[in-house]
């Protein structure tokens, strides 16, 4: 009768808008619940205290507060552009690092989860996800000791067996030609066990009658990873390089401060926005033109992932994030 009466006050014989989200909400009212709780933390920490975000435009000071003090409009970014050259080398050098992590990193991690996936034996595997996870959890500042005993000029290993080799020492530390390479590897060595755990979830998820069924037409190893598991990889794949566009205009600090230790010898490769603000602003105190640059990293990274999607959509629309 309910129903009957509805469908009179709608002439269409649908029910009203009103009414559906009623019967969504009385018929999934548990699943609400449970998410409330972090809908409501959500809310808090990430989308109330964007209202500070106002900051940026305005001369702040503690007497008036954020949104008493007063406006500046782009005041606070002129700074990051007044000296272009050093602000586009940090641009360009942020990107580009970025590229690398995200394309190598990719490989590596990849291949590691093909391989995790190749070993039979469980008490092997669970080794080998253990060693390759380990970096994971070491500090960079840890890293950045390590590397020095590996790269210093005078008693570091690998310059001790180039000597060992009749070879000449490099400086590395005041050569910043081998800095990109040398921090892919660091990110590399750092991050693609955790990576390659999370692709090998995946790969264990897949159907496994399709590499039997393979096995019995005769494919060896190399065909199945080519022809099943890497196809199938696919959209995680695209999933994980979309979600690292978005990063692509933020660097670690921390791992530069640790591996490099912010040598000027080394700006040429190694200063990245994060740095470049640090050493111009952060270190006097101006949090307030930091948060400038943070808000032209992250409109420059969602015109990232904005363009990537459409990119990867004009392929296949099945692969896009929406």
């Amino acid at each position: 009768m309910k129903s009957t009466s509805r469908q009179k006050q709608n002439p269409g014989g649908s029910p009203r808008p009103l009414d559906r989200i009623a019967g969504h909400f009385q018929k999934y009212y548990q699943l609400w619940l449970l998410a409330l709780p972090g809908m409501a933390l959500t809310l808090m920490f990430a989308y109330i205290p964007m209202s500070g975000l106002v900051i940026v435009f305005k001369d702040y000071n503690y007497k008036d507060g954020i949104f008493g003090s007063p406006w500046v409009g782009f005041k606070n970014f002129e700074f990051f552009f007044s000296n272009f050259s050093k602000a586009w080398r940090a641009t360009q050098n942020t990107i580009i690092l970025n590229l690398f992590y995200t394309v190598f990193g990719t490989a590596v991690a990849v291949m590691l989860a093909v391989m995790f996936n190749e070993i039979r034996h469980k008490k092997y595997l669970k080794v080998t996800q253990s060693l390759s996870i380990m970096p994971y959890f070491i500090s960079w500042v840890v890293a950045g000791g390590i590397l020095r005993a590996l790269l210093n000029y005078d008693g570091g290993t690998i310059n001790n067996v180039l000597v060992s080799f009749g070879m000449e020492r490099v400086d590395f530390y005041n050569n910043p030609k081998y800095w990109r390479f040398i921090l892919t590897l660091c990110n590399i060595w750092k991050g693609a066990g955790y990576n390659g755990i999370i692709y090998f979830s995946t790969i264990a998820g897949f159907d496994t009658s399709l590499y039997e069924s393979a096995q019995v037409d005769g494919a060896n190893l190399w065909k199945r990873i080519r022809y099943i598991t890497i196809p199938l990889l696919k959209p995680t794949i695209i999933i994980m390089f979309l979600l690292s566009i978005g990063k692509i205009m933020s660097g670690d600090l921390t791992m530069m401060m640790s591996i490099t230790n912010l040598s000027p010898m080394l700006l040429e490769t190694t200063d990245i926005i994060d740095t470049y603000v640090y050493r111009s602003v952060i270190g006097m105190g101006d949090f307030v033109m930091g948060s400038a640059v943070g808000i032209y990293q992250s409109i420059f990274g969602f015109a990232l992932v904005l363009f990537s999607n459409w990119l990867v959509g004009k392929f296949d629309k099945e692969y896009r994030l929406f």
